[in-house]
């Protein structure tokens, strides 16, 4: 499978890293506005082939995506001094319009997958880009809070002493401040969260609470504090989801999709968890959620669709 990356900065690069680590592609094409930064890009990660799989990675052009089944886009525009965010996101419209129109061109039936941020307000302007160019929503799948919700599992596996991937756990709402941890429907292994830590005797209290909830909420922020990006894991959920379209896998991830409808909000593009298989997004599942967490999905829903508004205001 032939798989694009538009961006060949830090999460672009990492992530076409990651894509050939994990055998995910057996082809990666690498494209960037700086020419000169994709060829030493992939020429670096090319260097890592005879110690992992064999993956043909190298730098192209648009007419190199031709036949591509996923195009990756870690790309836009950064924000300048005194610039207003939303004159940043009418320059990252007319740089995603650009991209998706040439894409379209060469790989009609790709999967888009959004990286950029914020991924929840992109990934809606691009769903609305490729309706008009002839591409469904279900093509268009925004990272979301894939990233969130792997940090949320990490946290309880390690106070738990459980391997994360044994622990399902969700993070919904926005990639952003107004997320929602799901703490009612956690279940370890099939166990109910209560249970697990009644039957572990395990020390759990709204202390222990709060400190996962910012652990997971203000992951990021400390990361940047510390070296300025983060880009090891959005590169993990990016391979991953990479992996699971092209095998099929038809696995449940809590992506960035339009909606229709989020606990009474119109037209919204968030995170819920979704069924993701070789045609994209496969549809959302149903999760069952307690009032508190109703409440504070739909502030999140609300969040995100303020921001939309305003930036449909002024395009």
């Amino acid at each position: 499978m032939k798989v694009g990356i538009i961006g060949s900065g830090l999460v672009g690069a990492t992530s076409a890293f990651a894509i050939m680590m994990r055998k995910a592609a057996g082809e990666i094409v690498l494209i960037d506005a700086n020419e000169n930064r994709a060829i030493a890009e992939a020429e670096d990660i090319r260097h890592a082939v005879p110690f992992v799989h064999a993956t043909n990675v190298y730098a192209g052009f648009y007419k190199d995506l031709k036949d591509a089944k996923i195009v990756v886009i870690a790309a836009g525009a950064s924000q300048k001094p005194g610039e207003s965010r939303l004159i940043l996101m009418e320059r990252n419209a007319a740089i995603f319009k650009d991209i998706l129109s040439k894409v379209v061109i060469v790989a009609p039936e790709a999967i888009f997958l959004i990286a950029t941020n914020p991924v929840d307000i992109i990934t809606h302007i691009s769903v609305s880009i490729a309706k008009d160019l002839g591409v469904p929503p279900s093509r268009i799948i925004g990272t979301g809070t894939t990233l969130d919700t792997a940090r949320f599992r990490t946290l309880l596996g390690n106070l738990m002493s459980v391997d994360s991937q044994n622990v399902h756990a969700y993070v919904i709402g926005e990639h952003g401040d107004s997320e929602v941890l799901t703490w009612s429907n956690i279940d370890i292994g099939g166990v109910p969260f209560e249970d697990f830590v009644e039957f572990r005797k395990i020390r759990f209290n709204d202390a222990t609470k709060a400190s996962i909830d910012d652990g997971v909420r203000n992951a990021a922020y400390k990361i940047i504090n510390g070296k300025g990006s983060t880009y090891y894991g959005i590169a993990g959920a990016i391979a991953k989801l990479v992996d699971v379209i092209n095998r099929d896998n038809r696995a449940v991830l809590t992506v960035s999709t339009f909606m229709e409808d989020v606990e009474g909000v119109k037209n919204v593009t968030l995170s819920l968890p979704h069924v993701i298989g070789g045609s994209g997004d496969m549809g959302v599942l149903p999760i069952r959620l307690n009032v508190k967490e109703k409440t504070l999905l739909k502030n999140s829903a609300e969040i995100i669709r303020e921001k939309i508004d305003e930036y449909e205001k002024n395009a």
